[in-house]
């Protein structure tokens, strides 16, 4: 189930949420976990016990590790618990990826080999994992309690906004939530508005550039004019369709109370990588930071040890992402820059440099090639588009593909980007009602108005004439 489907939209939501507040607070974790193994299960019920069976053993060696946190044993049920959690994503995520290596070294294929099956791969798995491990770390740490309720625990790992793509949450910033929320119309109102901007974003832009990228990246030998389309119309695409989704879990996380941290702040306008880094993603790259780049040395062992920390952990984050080498790739890519930017001191130069957000925006581009190509060769088909191997303007097949309407969405989703850090951030002097209030000082323009019902109402007839299109971040 999608939050962009008409069986979420009208059947499951209004359900959850008669059901959530006819419900006593004090069983309310009870109606968030059946209502989201419902959520989870509606796709395949028996991936649905790998997400019980991970619960259930997190909480229970965090339970272990609280106890024996002042003693060596501690340490080991730390080792445990997160080698566990990593075997299971090893095993679901790369196993096949590792077998089809392995399987082109040696110049055959896995069949020959005697590997007749394909692993399917759990949706939402590397999200959940990665929330249990950074419980697990952080009871180590002494950051979080260890949970002693297993019924609010198991409702944090699978609580549904944000269970299929985040952001990812982490459970010393939810446990005093589980505990106490309040509830009001005015939250309600707030989260609804936000959960229909990001629906729109999704359905209305996202969507509707999608046929255009898998126009460019299907095309095998594209012109630079259809590659240059096809690769900023993908940049757009993935950000209205990841941002919309978190929007969305933002958004029904207000709904129910809670308030989930921010993961976008306007990434396509950052002057640096570094800075794109603070600004896209925010919930991945500030748990890499936090327990990856930091327990590697972060930058306290000097110069080299720093950059390859960087190299490392970008690596890492790419193959988060997919078992593929062009995530391999991507991830060293940026690895690369952001090395390059460190030992140049860029991130604070770049601020005084007119052409830095054009310079940043490209090279971002060029990762993201790698990113949404299905494999290397494809990619490289893609770069040599780009830079006029393929010819220059485009072909009369690649013409009837490239239609107005693409055109047309491609530059109203620039324009959305290029307005929305102006527009979407207000001092906090308009009525308490009719605004979606956001941390450190800030509100973001979410209005409950005829204008954003008119959105909400224009993307359901949308969605009523499309054919299904799932998050392009389920994959992960």
């Amino acid at each position: 189930m999608v939050f962009s489907s008409e069986a979420f939209l009208f059947l499951f939501l209004p359900v959850f949420m008669a059901a959530y507040f006819l419900t006593p607070f004090r069983w309310r974790s009870l109606t968030i976990l059946v209502g989201s193994y419902v959520f989870y299960g509606w796709w395949r019920v028996d991936f649905l016990l790998l997400l019980i069976a991970t619960t259930g053993f997190a909480f229970w060696i965090g339970q272990r590790i609280a106890f024996y946190r002042a003693v060596p044993l501690g340490r080991l049920y730390l080792t445990l618990g997160v080698a566990g959690c990593l075997a299971v994503l090893a095993v679901f995520k790369y196993l096949n990826f590792f077998v089809d290596s392995f399987a082109d070294l040696v110049g055959k294929t896995p069949e020959e080999l005697g590997v007749h099956w394909r692993l399917i791969l759990p949706i939402g798995i590397s999200f959940y994992v990665f929330q249990a491990i950074s419980y697990l770390v952080d009871v180590y740490r002494s950051d979080a309690r260890a949970s002693h309720r297993l019924l609010d625990f198991a409702a944090f790992i699978a609580l549904f906004p944000q269970l299929i793509a985040g952001p990812i949450l982490r459970y010393k910033d939810l446990e005093d939530q589980f505990q106490k929320r309040t509830h009001s119309v005015t939250q309600f109102s707030e989260g609804l508005a936000r959960f229909l901007i990001g629906l729109g974003k999704k359905v209305l832009l996202a969507d509707s550039l999608a046929p255009l990228v898998a126009a460019g990246f299907d095309a095998g030998t594209p012109s630079a004019t259809l590659a240059w389309l096809a690769a900023i119309a993908f940049a757009l695409q993935l950000y209205f369709d990841f941002s919309g989704y978190s929007d969305m879990a933002i958004g029904l996380g207000r709904m129910m109370g809670f308030t989930f941290p921010e993961n976008f702040r306007h990434p396509y306008v950052s002057r640096s990588i570094t800075e794109f880094w603070r600004r896209w993603h925010i919930s991945l790259s500030t748990w890499l930071r936090d327990y990856l780049y930091i327990p590697l040395g972060g930058s306290r062992r000097g110069a080299l040890r720093t950059y390859a920390n960087l190299g490392i952990v970008m690596l890492l984050g790419g193959l988060w992402h997919g078992a593929n080498w062009t995530f391999v790739l991507w991830g060293l890519w940026h690895g690369g820059l952001l090395a390059c930017e460190r030992a140049v001191g860029w991130d604070q130069r770049a601020r005084n440099v007119a052409f830095a957000r054009a310079l940043a925006l490209l090279c971002v581009l060029l990762g993201w090639v790698m990113f949404r190509a299905s494999s290397v060769p494809e990619a490289w088909q893609i770069y040599q588009g780009m830079v006029g191997l393929n010819g220059l303007e485009l072909t009369l097949t690649e013409a009837r593909l490239v239609s107005r309407e693409s055109l047309l969405v491609i530059v109203i989703a620039a324009l959305v980007v290029c307005l929305e850090p102006s527009i979407s951030v207000r001092p906090q002097r308009r009525h308490p009602t009719r605004r979606y209030a956001a941390p450190q000082g800030q509100t973001l323009a979410i209005w409950v108005t005829p204008g954003v019902l008119f959105v909400g109402a224009v993307t359901v007839l949308k969605l009523a004439e499309q054919s299904f299109s799932p998050f392009l971040y389920f994959q992960f």
